[in-house]
């Protein structure tokens, strides 16, 4: 699973997938650009963060069409305007974008065409580096969402293409129908993915490496969990009350807050002491180490959380470490996996053979 050679500068950028498109091994998610959700940096820190990440020689930012409420879109328009041919900026569509109008949410043609419209006019850009389906809904032909992103790369508005919260028969089915149409492939795929969150090992992310999509994983740090700022008291009484935490209600309600995820992150506490690393700084490490994986999306609130998380990049992970780390957010691999992985079904298919793996 993991890889020894890790980029230690976000300037040391990565190919994304199966393209020539290079970007930081660390992306700055804009999801905190505005206050409208109740956690974000106001417009001053949100440049601040920005600056600082841009500085550092990062080149690869992340935002969607709903991110506080059109704000997160709008700021990095602002921000990268003077500087917008070494970016890659990435965003999103599909999420309702306005309340009571059914086309204005969902994977299909009418919204996609508005919706990046919507992107490029808040970006100040006339064109997207790489665009999202941000969430599938079941309701939209595969063709008809391949063909829309066709026809935005032969437009010129878009330049690659991804997907983001979508099953991986159906990523795959559509990599498959691309790749047969002459339609313009995927290159990418948004997941949650940290060590509390693994359910992605079993399918998505080796087929994200069959079918030449770079993981790009949001929330890496479990929401904040992974950072230590949760404890067994919140187990309790994880609402604050009026005057605490807005992002914290949001993992509670997520069902984050339990004592399976708190234990990992007692682990994960435990070896970045002994490493004299901070807990965000070893998690993300542990991200990196997949080699599926191509830049974990780090959204910091502020400068001092955004300059920790660039740390990661610093840390040496030995194989004892990652034997620990893996062991405490270990995941079933489940059906057919584990039938799979069995000495039974090895004699069935192989007998007392030895058949090397594919490298």
């Amino acid at each position: 699973m993991h890889q020894g050679t890790l980029p230690r500068t976000l300037d040391t950028y990565r190919l994304l997938g199966r393209s020539g498109l290079r970007v930081s091994p660390l992306a700055l998610g804009a999801a905190t650009f505005g206050t409208e959700w109740g956690w974000g940096a106001d417009e001053e820190e949100s440049r601040r963060l920005f600056d600082l990440y841009v500085e550092r020689g990062g080149n690869f930012v992340d935002t969607a069409s709903t991110y506080t409420d059109g704000s997160s879109e709008r700021l990095l328009g602002a921000f990268s305007r003077h500087r917008r041919e070494s970016l890659v900026l990435a965003t999103k569509y599909t999420t309702l974008r306005t309340p009571g109008d059914p086309n204005s949410g969902g994977p299909h043609r009418k919204n996609l065409f508005a919706s990046v419209e919507s992107s490029l006019r808040r970006l100040q850009t006339d064109y997207l580096d790489l665009l999202y389906l941000h969430v599938w809904d079941f309701t939209t032909p595969v063709e008809e969402v391949l063909r829309g992103l066709d026809d935005l790369v032969r437009q010129g508005k878009v330049l690659y293409v991804a997907m983001s919260n979508v099953p991986a028969w159906q990523v795959a089915r559509m990599q498959a129908v691309a790749e047969l149409r002459g339609w313009s492939p995927l290159v990418a795929l948004q997941i949650e993915y940290s060590l509390i969150e693994r359910t992605g090992e079993r399918d998505l992310i080796p087929m994200a490496r069959e079918m030449g999509l770079g993981v790009v994983p949001y929330s890496p740090l479990g929401g904040g969990l992974l950072t230590g700022k949760y404890g067994r008291a919140d187990l309790a009484d994880p609402d604050p009350g009026p005057g605490g935490s807005t992002r914290g209600r949001h993992n509670a309600a997520l069902g984050m807050l339990t004592e399976r995820n708190l234990a990992i992150a007692d682990t994960l506490r435990e070896v970045a002491a002994e490493l004299g690393r901070t807990p965000a700084q070893v998690g993300l490490a542990w991200t990196l180490h997949n080699p599926a994986v191509t830049a974990p999306v780090i959204g910091a609130r502020t400068t001092a959380q955004l300059a920790d998380n660039l740390g990661a990049l610093d840390v040496e992970l030995e194989d004892t470490h990652l034997a620990r780390l893996d062991a405490a957010g270990a995941i079933e691999p489940g059906l057919p996996h584990a039938l799979l992985a069995g000495e039974p079904m090895r004699r069935a298919t192989r007998g007392e053979l030895t058949i090397q793996p594919r490298a």
